[in-house]
């Protein structure tokens, strides 16, 4: 079985699927078991700050439940401390990469957070997808995003796509998918918008005259 793991899976009219419709997936994982990926193209409505300030505020409140005594004034004066700091930092680059919205990778775990990044070791949960392009699901990572210890380039997703044994495979067969090598390019500099549509001019299709019908030749 010839691996799709580092490609994108673009999404064809035929797929027949509002969920993944116009949609380009970058597969993580793909072997006998099945596969997993991320759709790099469908926001959600939050910003990646406004999801750190709600993953921050739930940690002060479990910290808060947790805590008796001298402990919850602890907690208390580090609220406050908190409400009193800058919401953005004073650097325009990381300002800017608080400013991305956060995506939609999949249907599943959607309470579960992915960062895809370019190559930065050091992290407590990661996996090299190919010489660029990492990808790391431990916290550590979210709460450096952000500051100068985060990665270069980088995207949030809440959830993954899966695929069970053959799965993939079959959908391919119907033509509900294309596939190409991933291009970092596409992931880290292409606005979300625009990703479908620079995904299918590398294979060299004009999307006016996709249809259903595409690979029956």
């Amino acid at each position: 079985m010839q691996t799709l793991e580092n490609q994108f899976l673009i999404a064809m009219p035929s797929l027949g699927d509002d969920y993944f419709n116009k949609t380009v997936t970058y597969i993580c994982e793909h072997n006998d078991e099945g596969a997993m990926g991320l759709i790099i193209n469908m926001p959600v409505n939050i910003t990646l700050h406004d999801l750190l300030k709600q993953i921050e505020e739930n940690d002060q409140e479990d910290k808060a439940q947790d805590a008796t005594g001298k402990e919850a004034d602890d907690v208390e004066a580090k609220q406050l401390e908190h409400e009193n700091t800058p919401d953005f930092p004073e650097n325009l680059h990381l300002k800017h990469s608080l400013e991305q919205l956060v995506l939609s990778g999949g249907p599943i775990s959607q309470n579960r957070g992915f960062v895809l990044h370019r190559t930065q070791s050091g992290w407590k949960s990661s996996l090299a997808l190919s010489e660029e392009i990492m990808i790391t699901t431990s916290k550590d990572i979210l709460m450096a995003l952000g500051t100068e210890k985060a990665p270069e380039q980088f995207m949030v997703t809440l959830g993954y796509a899966g695929w069970g044994p053959g799965q993939l495979e079959a959908e391919l067969q119907a033509n509900s998918w294309l596939t190409i090598d991933a291009d970092s390019d596409i992931l880290f500099n292409t606005p979300i918008e625009q990703r479908w549509q620079k995904a299918t001019e590398k294979l060299g299709i004009n999307i006016a005259h996709l249809s259903s019908d595409i690979g029956h030749a």
